[in-house]
């Protein structure tokens, strides 16, 4: 799978196809020896061909390789720093969104090759470049466009019949000795291949290199400055996929990846890679999930998959080169359609609530409109907002007068009882107060129950404290009363146990208890009183 795959890859990145075999090689045995998956095998992914690409047209393959390097730093400090743990919060409408939106951007850019269009140039960005093949559509090769699309068939038919043999390894070939005969029988129809757009592909690695050396003359220190932001979205974008391969890969075997371990590997496999002049590598589902079903358990199994890409290099250069362009476009145009898991999708929309829907909607559309990294950010902010906002609806307010009939016992006259159930946020704060503020004038003292709360953040303080703050103006007693450990500790750390006109509570009888005490009908003749009671265990 990994050498047709990681030759075709490299060449949708815009780079001549033996820097995928550099990868798929040094990255993905340092990564092997060092990650925290056992079985995970690392190499090109289609996933990176949107953010790789633009990088290669603008800043050329040693733009590509540099990149490379830096993403590997900064997925390093990932892992060192403890980040693997919070890929997992990444909600699943917004991987699912850009993967389908990476899909279809790696489905299109394909079409170039698979109908042997040309084109008067390659804009990096997805409505450009859709622009362009539309008006590319009349160099339409007949011989390509065949050969293309029976390759596309034979690679989806072929797994349906068997599969013990990759159907690439058995399409290939097909096409490459397909190819040559076409270049013999008729020579203006000839398709194009590796050796007529590339040159061949080398039989061995390149000599150890500095990354930075192939920016040539005009390599600078602003180039490197530009060249951040692409590094940082290949870091991202390398560890949600590292990640979700390796937990594909712990459900397929019972065990279990280290998330911080794997992310260190992967910044180490990708520091090293470039020297080689290998490009950004990543966990690869489906190299992983053939390794595991070939019977792979332990990281020998991925550096033994390394060698033999390195033999497979060495003794097949020569042949490669015949591989039509079209046939290695048809099988990105699977791996594309396998990585969309439009299945997937299509019941996320019929099933899923409404805001998981756009969420994914809007994913998927800024992956295409502008990169990855808008699609994520965007995503994740609004999937939070909207989790905001439904915790915020999940949380209760309940005002209970002195006869109200949810009450086991009715209240004393001149006292009511205020309910929050929910955690008390910023999302929720507003909301949760408004209601406390409205109390009535005959009310005298209030009776605040916390006990289902059971965070706090600064904002429900600061409109807690504004609240409170206006019923002592109004001359009320107020009892907080089931105050939980954390609010509690937020609550002291507030200065509210030198509050006389408040007392806080951890137990709600206690707190229920001395508001029957505070709340006699001639309270205003007992107001000394009250600051010199000695109240239950609280602040």
């Amino acid at each position: 799978m990994a050498l047709p795959l990681s030759m075709a890859l490299a060449i949708a990145s815009g780079v001549p196809p033996e820097h995928g075999l550099y990868t798929a090689i040094v990255a993905g045995a340092v990564t092997a020896l060092l990650g925290g998956s056992r079985v995970q095998v690392t190499g090109p992914t289609a996933a990176f061909v949107v953010v790789l690409a633009p990088i290669a047209q603008e800043h050329g393959a040693g733009g590509l390789l540099a990149a490379t390097l830096m993403a590997g730093v900064i997925l390093a400090a990932f892992g060192a720093t403890g980040m693997g743990q919070l890929i997992q919060f990444i909600p699943y409408p917004v991987t699912a969104g850009f993967t389908a939106g990476i899909a279809t951007v790696i489905a299109t850019f394909q079409l170039k090759d698979f109908f042997g269009l040309t084109l008067a140039h390659a804009p990096p960005h997805y409505l450009e470049r859709v622009v362009e093949l539309v008006a590319a559509s009349d160099t339409l090769r007949p011989a390509d466009t065949a050969l293309g699309v029976i390759s596309l068939a034979l690679l989806i038919f072929l797994p349906r019949v068997t599969r013990r043999v990759p159907a690439p390894i058995l399409v290939l070939p097909l096409a490459a000795l397909a190819g040559a005969l076409i270049a013999q029988l008729a020579p203006e129809h000839a398709v194009a291949t590796i050796r007529s757009q590339f040159g061949g592909v080398p039989r061995s690695l390149p000599s150890p290199a500095l990354p930075w050396h192939w920016l040539g003359p005009g390599g600078d220190a602003l180039q490197f400055r530009e060249l951040i932001g692409p590094a940082f979205a290949i870091a991202v974008l390398g560890a949600i996929e590292s990640l979700l391969s390796a937990v594909i890969a712990d459900g397929m075997t019972g065990q279990r990846h280290n998330p911080d371990a794997e992310l260190f590997a992967q910044g180490v496999g990708n520091i090293v890679v470039p020297f080689f002049g290998g490009i950004a590598a990543t966990g690869a589902i489906a190299r992983t999930a053939t390794n595991i079903r070939s019977g792979g358990r332990s990281p020998v199994a991925a550096v033994t998959h390394a060698l033999f890409v390195l033999a497979a290099m060495a003794a097949l250069a020569p042949w490669l080169g015949y591989l039509p362009m079209a046939s290695l476009a048809a099988l990105l145009l699977v791996v594309a359609w396998n990585m969309s898991e439009i299945k997937h999708v299509l019941r996320t929309a019929r099933v899923a609530p409404r805001s998981d829907v756009v969420v994914l909607a809007v994913c998927f559309g800024l992956t295409i409109v502008f990169d990855m990294v808008v699609a994520v950010s965007a995503g994740v902010v609004l999937a939070a907002l909207l989790f905001m906002r439904r915790m915020a609806d999940l949380a209760s307010f309940r005002l209970l007068g002195e006869e109200h009939p949810s009450l086991v016992e009715p209240l004393p006259k001149g006292a009511m009882q205020y309910e929050i159930a929910g955690p008390l946020f910023f999302g929720a704060a507003q909301k949760a107060i408004s209601a406390l503020r409205a109390v009535g004038a005959g009310v005298r003292v209030v009776l605040l129950d916390l006990r289902n709360v059971p965070i706090m953040d600064a904002t429900g303080l600061v409109n807690l404290e504004s609240a409170l703050d206006a019923l002592h103006r109004a001359g009320v007693y107020v009892i907080v009363a089931g105050v939980q450990d954390e609010p509690l500790r937020l609550m002291a750390k507030a200065g509210w146990k030198h509050r006389p006109w408040l007392v806080v509570l951890r137990s709600f009888d206690d707190g229920l208890a001395l508001t029957r005490t505070l709340a006699p009908s001639d309270f205003e003749a007992h107001a000394d009183a009250h600051a010199k009671l000695r109240h239950p265990p609280g602040l």
